[in-house]
């Protein structure tokens, strides 16, 4: 394991989680987890899926699991698209249209 930061995570940036955890939650669960999507999985699993402001907020994610008593099957990060000109506050050249003379 490096101890080196990986170049391609931004830490100011939100990241998409999967985590999937034994048992069965119903929607009801959704605020308590933070607005994640809750997804049923077919094999009796339950999907928590969502952005992540920071690992202190997964953290406490993981601590909210740990606390129900529900055996953790996996976390991980989903690789989402960089964000498009708007979403970085830049301004979209097409959306401007053309200077003004």
């Amino acid at each position: 394991m490096s101890n080196t930061p990986d170049p391609k995570i931004d830490s100011a940036r939100p990241v998409i989680y999967q985590i999937r955890i034994k048992g069965q939650l119903d929607s009801q669960w959704t605020d308590w987890f933070g607005g994640l999507t809750i997804t049923l999985e077919d094999n009796g699993d339950t999907l928590l899926t969502g952005k992540v402001i920071d690992q202190a907020t997964l953290h406490g994610l993981l601590k909210k699991i740990r606390d129900l008593g529900t055996p953790l099957v996996s976390v991980s990060p989903v690789e989402s698209k960089p964000p498009t000109a708007l979403e970085t506050g830049q301004a979209d050249a097409r959306a401007v249209g053309p200077p003004k003379s």
